[in-house]
């Protein structure tokens, strides 16, 4: 019969490097994951802060600052931070029914997982949309 004697080392060679890259692979997964449904928050709020807005340019600024402040409260990091916002109803009359759809780019760093394979950063995108008020006053 063989002795056996270093095997254990052996199967810790193996293993543990596993282990860590499981391990790695689970938390880079859950940080894409919250990032994603951060976005898609932050497009939510932002389009619905749009609408309440009565000008386009209005609509704009509330959506930028709205998402900026969902990213610095959701402790997201989003190099660049990117909100394209589709508003042609706040530039109609009132009594025009209407949405306002807005769109939230994210690029997440994801440099401090090492993970062989795992890119340095992620780009999230999300849209939402938010009903205008039909008979709200607006400013053309």
């Amino acid at each position: 019969m063989r002795r056996q004697r270093g095997s254990l080392a052996v199967e810790f060679a193996i293993l543990v490097p596993a282990l860590v890259l499981l391990f790695g692979l689970i938390v880079g997964g859950a940080r894409t994951w919250l990032a994603r449904t951060g976005v898609q928050h932050m497009a939510g709020a932002a389009a619905r802060a749009a609408s309440l807005e009565r000008s386009t340019d209005a609509a704009e600024q509330a959506a930028n600052r709205l998402a900026a402040q969902q990213a610095l409260a959701s402790g997201m990091r989003c190099q660049p931070l990117s909100v394209q916002l589709d508003a042609p109803t706040l530039s109609q009359q009132a009594g025009t029914p209407g949405r306002v759809t807005a769109t939230v780019d994210c690029q997440v760093p994801m440099s401090d997982i090492v993970v062989p394979g795992w890119p340095g950063t992620v780009m999230v995108s999300a849209s939402a949309q938010a009903v205008v008020d039909t008979y709200r006053g607006r400013t053309p």
